[in-house]
């Protein structure tokens, strides 16, 4: 008789993940004795709670699994890239990339990855720390210079009004010719590998499900979209659940290594990082 086994996992109320994580959340793949137990919570949460261990299984920011590396391997499946596309720096005012040197920037947390491809982009700045869903406000309110947007702000920030200083993602593949890593799941290490190594291909399932599924997913997605209309919602997903969600790829994990590596040489991260998966 096998042993049921639970897993907590831990991923953002965001459209995105809740299209990655349908299919498991929804009953409709064999988990093969193991039952997974969704936590919910913004990414910096999250971030903080893989930094003290809590968690099973997570989705983390990029950046912040720099600081992970003891405790916890990626999972080859889960990735949020931005091809070309990614975090937004907004402003009520037209301003130049020179022209933030020095300012107050709302950011969505300093252990997200948005936070550290600004501070690779433009080094010199104040970091004002803002729950991501609240930027555009205080944005608009004039309660900072600038603000950095991530999740469904990207698609709308235009119809409040705000001016476009820069694209993350489309500044990074234009410096290197690589997607920007947003966020990754990771697995803990000292769980047997048998069981990280069912834990990947269940995740896997899950996306693929969701993208063959689509229709059905986007429903379920559509309970974390915050307001935004189904043609939105379904655009967003589409950017960030894709074909580097199913495998970061040779190209995915290249860009990752980078990444850090630019982050380690710009100062933000203190020590070398060493990356590593968990193939199934």
């Amino acid at each position: 008789m096998s042993v049921t086994k639970t897993i907590h996992l831990a991923h953002s109320p965001d459209s995105d993940d809740a299209f990655m994580f349908y299919a498991l959340a929804d009953g409709q793949i064999d988990t093969q004795g193991i039952t997974y137990v969704h936590e919910l919570q913004d990414i910096e949460t999250l971030n903080g709670r893989a930094l003290r261990g809590e968690l099973d299984v997570t989705a983390v920011s990029i950046h912040a699994y720099a600081y992970l590396t003891d405790r916890y391997a990626l999972l080859p499946h889960g990735a949020s890239m931005g091809d070309g596309y990614g975090p937004m720096l907004v402003a009520r005012i037209p301003m130049t990339r020179e022209q933030i040197a020095g300012k107050q920037i709302a950011v969505p947390g300093l252990m997200t990855s948005a936070y550290l491809a600004l501070r690779l982009f433009q080094p010199e700045f104040l970091p004002i720390v803002v729950p991501f869903d609240q930027i555009d406000e205080v944005v608009l309110e004039g309660d900072v210079d600038a603000g950095l947007l991530i999740h469904e702000g990207q698609l709308t920030y235009q119809q409040q009004g705000l001016h476009l200083i820069a694209d993350m993602g489309a500044w990074w593949l234009e410096k290197t010719g690589l997607p920007l890593p947003l966020g990754g799941n990771v697995i803990r290490k000292d769980m047997p590998r048998d069981v990280q190594k069912k834990v990947s291909r269940h995740l896997r399932q899950s996306i693929a499900y969701g993208l063959d599924h689509r229709q059905n997913a986007l429903d379920h997605a559509m309970r974390y979209a915050r307001g935004l209309e189904r043609s939105k919602a379904d655009a967003f997903v589409g950017m960030y659940v894709n074909d580097w969600t199913l495998d970061y790829g040779e190209r995915g994990r290249a860009a990752i290594r980078l990444f850090l590596e630019e982050g380690v040489k710009s100062g933000v991260i203190p020590g070398p990082v060493t990356v590593e998966f968990v193939d199934d």
